[in-house]
């Protein structure tokens, strides 16, 4: 028997995209030259980029939404990742292939997120062109201006859509727009 009562989730997707804002945003920071060192980012991308997604996963699975699980599954655990090259000092060519294995699967979520809205499709670009960024940084000696830049536009697109998310769950309308979907994968809404 069913239970009658079945307890509603809220959508966690504002705190697992404001983690992510709050560890792009910090992490830019050094690579803009505005910081220095990786020691200071630490905090911000172990609680904020790591432990905030990876909860809003939890949360995501038990929703039913395989994106947004995956999503936030994989970079939470990407966060901890980057906290522990820094912590360790680990090898940055190996660094580099593990952001190459990240824009792999950036780019099918980047297409999958076109069926979401545009909000969260401009946050996956972006961060499909700081992937990027930090490939042509790591095997070509590219600036690491270009990377802070590119880290920025994701802590920007990110602070958008988290804010668009929660004043839509407030407000029960679209304060924000998060644009209409540009593909339809799915057969129904979430």
């Amino acid at each position: 028997m069913a239970n009658e009562t079945e307890m509603k989730l809220a959508d966690p997707a504002a705190l697992g995209v404001f983690g992510l804002s709050m560890a792009t945003l910090v992490a830019s920071s050094e690579k803009l030259g505005l910081t220095e060192g990786t020691a200071g980012l630490l905090p911000w991308v172990i609680f904020l980029g790591a432990f905030a997604q990876v909860i809003a996963c939890g949360i995501e699975f038990k929703r039913n939404n395989i994106f947004a699980a995956t999503a936030f599954g994989a970079f939470g655990l990407f966060w901890f990742a980057v906290g522990m090259t820094w912590y360790f000092g680990y090898g940055i060519e190996q660094f580099g292939f593990a952001v190459l294995g990240y824009l792999i699967f950036s780019i099918y979520m980047t297409y999958a997120a076109a069926s979401i809205n545009k909000a969260f499709l401009a946050i996956f670009v972006t961060i499909d062109m700081l992937l990027g960024a930090l490939l042509f940084q790591i095997f070509a000696g590219g600036p690491a201006l270009l990377s802070g830049i590119m880290e920025l536009s994701v802590a920007v697109t990110g602070f958008y859509t988290s804010a668009a998310v929660v004043l839509k769950n407030i407000a029960g309308f679209e304060v924000l727009p998060l644009g209409k979907p540009l593909l339809k994968l799915r057969k129904f809404e979430l």
